[in-house]
């Protein structure tokens, strides 16, 4: 238990001053006894538990740091630690990489039940269905997702700013003074673009080369991810990673699933499933018309984020793709996104129309359409720029 205290104090000492401190650290309701917090792989969990650690208890032993890694889990059960570190005076316990134990949720439901004055913070991969396929957790886990950094999270680490999140009503109603306060300390434009190359995972904070850093961290996510959590057998690996790789290729469109079945070798309903997992593994967004969900076919599949863009397929990168990709990314978070209708890009909570706009597009001033603008600093009326929407989150 001494060695794990050790790690601990280390890495809550050695945590960097100048981190983005993330909204959802204050949108978690800390005084449940059992929370999850999802997210894809490279979006700073470990980051989020520790320096949940350091800002409620410092180096105070009654909180501990484990990370699942650990060999010594191989032989001993979430339940019995968790005991020891009750009966050592601990009363918070973070486990990261929940998963990497195979009987993690009923682990978890025994610490429930043994030691209700323990509370347990567990991180695990956006592929989990906490609820769904964990019955035992029903009712008593409070699941979060942590994303990437929002684009106004990163104008924040960039500038030393704090500019808040908005509401998209804010937004909608308000953006002119909004973008009036935010000009009057940075220039938001200077950094848009390195934010759509680079800026969603914080490893870009890392010395070292983001593109293959991001190219190894997509290939953990299916590797570890989707094939350790939906149990697929290893020798299925190269095919979920040709249709990752094509669905890319294609751009935002709808999948053709009779050729891509062909193409790496599968049937029409194993594609629709591993297509399911590439967006539970959040690599793709799966874009529906109003109306139609899984399992019908997406009236357009796209990447998660700008930056897989520019990683996986660097040569065919269409400034309209990657821009309509930022707006649905910034957007999924608290809105339903649906495909738009024609003359359209997307449709927002089944009724407010977007286009997106590439520099030169002319608007038509069409009021029933709300026009996000790539290059405007400023906009008016239901002209808006584009950038603005990353401060949703």
């Amino acid at each position: 238990m001494e060695v794990f205290y050790r790690t601990h104090n280390y890495l809550i000492e050695h945590i960097s001053e100048n981190l983005v401190r993330r909204a959802l650290m204050d949108e978690i309701d800390w005084n449940d006894r059992l929370i999850g917090i999802k997210g894809t792989r490279g979006v700073g969990k470990t980051t989020f538990l520790l320096q949940y650690a350091k800002e409620r208890f410092g180096t105070d032993r009654s909180c501990l740091y484990v990370n699942l890694n650990n060999f010594y889990f191989q032989g001993r059960g979430i339940a019995d630690f968790a005991g020891e570190f009750q009966k050592r005076g601990g009363k918070v316990l973070l486990i990261d990489q929940v998963f990497k134990q195979p009987d993690w949720s009923s682990e978890l439901r025994k610490c429930y039940d043994r030691y209700p004055s323990l509370k347990i913070i567990f991180t695990g991969s956006s592929v989990m269905r906490l609820k769904d396929e964990n019955p035992e957790l029903n009712g008593i886990v409070k699941s979060y997702n942590l994303r990437g950094f929002s684009f106004r999270e990163f104008l924040n680490l960039q500038t030393g700013n704090h500019f808040p999140a908005y509401t998209l009503e804010q937004i909608l109603n308000n953006h002119e003074q909004i973008v009036r306060t935010v000009l009057s300390r940075v220039r938001p434009l200077d950094f848009f673009q390195d934010y759509l190359h680079h800026g969603f995972y914080p490893f870009f904070l890392e010395k070292r080369n983001f593109s293959e850093n991001l190219l190894k961290t997509m290939n953990m996510m299916i590797e570890v991810d989707v094939l350790l959590i939906k149990q697929i057998e290893l020798k299925y690996l190269s095919k979920i990673k040709k249709l990752l790789y094509l669905l890319a290729v294609d751009g935002p469109v709808a999948p053709n699933v009779s050729q891509l079945a062909i193409d790496i070798q599968t049937s029409r309903a194993t594609v629709m499933n591993y297509i399911k997992y590439l967006a539970d593994a959040r690599l793709i967004n799966m874009v529906y018309s109003k109306g139609d969900c899984f399992p019908k076919k997406p009236a357009k599949i796209m990447m998660h984020n700008t930056n897989l863009m520019y990683s996986i397929y660097p040569v065919k990168v269409e400034m309209q793709d990657v821009l309509e990709t930022f707006f649905l990314n910034t957007l999924w978070k608290d809105h339903k996104v649906n495909k738009g209708e024609k003359g359209t890009s997307f449709l927002v909570d089944g009724e407010r129309a977007f286009r997106i706009c590439t520099d030169g597009y002319r608007v038509k001033h069409n009021p029933n359409i709300t026009y996000a603008l790539h290059r405007a600093e400023v906009g008016h009326g239901n002209q808006i720029p584009l950038w603005l929407f990353g401060f949703l989150y």
